[in-house]
Order: structure tokens, then C-alpha cells, then sequence
């Protein structure tokens, strides 16, 4: 009875969730169900970023126009973490495939219709411009480390090099994400890996 009653009240706000929300139901496979976990445990704990970030926005604010003090160093952390949850979240979005499609061609489309377009987006898009980044990527930062490249504004932060490395880290975590949905198309369309049996807790 408390079951019933708790799909009951959940179904108007699925309801309209799925009218926003659109996901691609592939199978899933052993090891893309554990490249999955990691990027969410990732993904979980680098969110965490966008609490200091709201509070060194906040103090920023008050100290510009309260006390009429600027500090060049709050301003430049606040694109730090803005670059750090934006990049790390990238793999976490895809995962959970979350990312944004034009839906309105996409849910007219058949289940394999889907999986042959995110097949051939992953294989012949996605994969080589995650592989372009990384390759370009390792001088940016290895440049930057050598140098010991710091701020150009007067009091900025040191250590540029550490920023810019979040990029190769951040695409490291897309390409796992990546190869993790690659899997569950070939597993749908090829029966290769060997797709898991569903289960009624299985996340798309």
C-alpha cells in the first residue's frame, strides 16, 4: 500500500520530467556499468566546487562595494572553479546523458535509428575531437609548467599550469565516459560486449 502510494505522488513529477528530459534506453554492460560509477563518483565530488565558488562570488561582491576593495586574485579563483565544474562536468552530463540533443528529430526516431546516430557520433565525432584535444593539450600545459607561468594581472595566482591542466584531466574523464557509451551501442546493436539483464533499478 505505501508503495502504491509513493509511485502515486511520484508520477506527476516524472511526468513532466520526461517531457524535458529525454534519454536513449541502451543496454547495459558489465564494464560500462563500472566506467560509469567512476565518472559519477567524479562528477559527485567535483560539485562540491560550485559551494566555494558561490562564497568567494559572494565575498567578492561585498568587498567591492562595501569596502570598496577589488582583489584581482578572488576574481581569477572565481574562473578557476567556474572552469573546474564546467569541465569535469562534461563527462558527468554525458553519462548521464543529459547533454543536449535536438529532440525533436531524435524522439521520432526508432530506439536503433538512436543508437546508430550516437554510434557513428561517437565513433567518427566524438572520439576524434576528444583525441585532437588531448594531443594539443599535453604542450599547453607542459609549456606552461616549464615557464611557471603565473598571472599576467598584477596579483594574480601562480601556478597557471595546474588550471590549465584540469583540461587534459577533464577530457581523460569524457573520453571514459565516451568509450562507456560506445559499449552500450555495440551491445545493442551487435550483441557485443554482452549486455547485462535489465532490472527494475537499472539507470538509463
Amino acid at each position: 500500500m505505501t508503495h502504491d502510494t509513493e509511485n502515486t505522488t511520484r508520477t506527476p513529477y516524472i511526468d513532466k520530467m520526461e517531457l524535458i528530459v529525454h534519454h536513449t534506453k541502451l543496454p547495459h554492460t558489465e564494464l560500462s556499468d563500472k566506467l560509469d560509477a567512476f565518472i559519477r563518483r567524479i562528477g559527485e565530488l567535483v560539485s562540491w566546487v560550485w559551494l566555494p565558488l558561490v562564497l568567494v562570488i559572494v565575498g567578492n561582491v561585498v568587498m567591492r562595494y562595501l569596502f570598496d576593495q577589488g582583489r584581482v586574485e578572488f576574481e581569477e579563483i572565481q574562473w578557476h572553479l567556474y572552469s573546474l565544474g564546467f569541465l569535469i562536468g562534461l563527462s558527468y552530463c554525458y553519462q548521464a546523458d543529459d547533454h543536449v540533443r535536438v529532440d525533436v528529430l531524435h524522439d521520432r526516431m526508432s530506439l536503433k535509428w538512436q543508437t546508430w546516430i550516437e554510434f557513428i557520433g561517437i565513433v567518427f565525432f566524438l572520439l576524434p575531437f576528444i583525441a585532437i584535444v588531448l594531443i594539443y593539450s599535453v604542450p599547453f600545459v607542459y609549456d606552461s609548467f616549464i615557464i611557471s607561468e603565473v598571472s599576467d594581472a598584477p596579483g594574480g595566482l601562480p601556478f597557471r599550469w595546474a588550471i590549465k591542466s584540469v583540461l587534459f584531466f577533464s577530457f581523460i574523464l569524457l573520453c571514459i565516459a565516451a568509450l562507456s557509451r560506445l559499449l552500450r551501442c555495440t551491445a545493442f546493436l551487435f550483441g557485443l560486449p554482452k549486455p547485462m539483464k535489465a532490472t527494475d533499478s537499472e539507470e538509463v
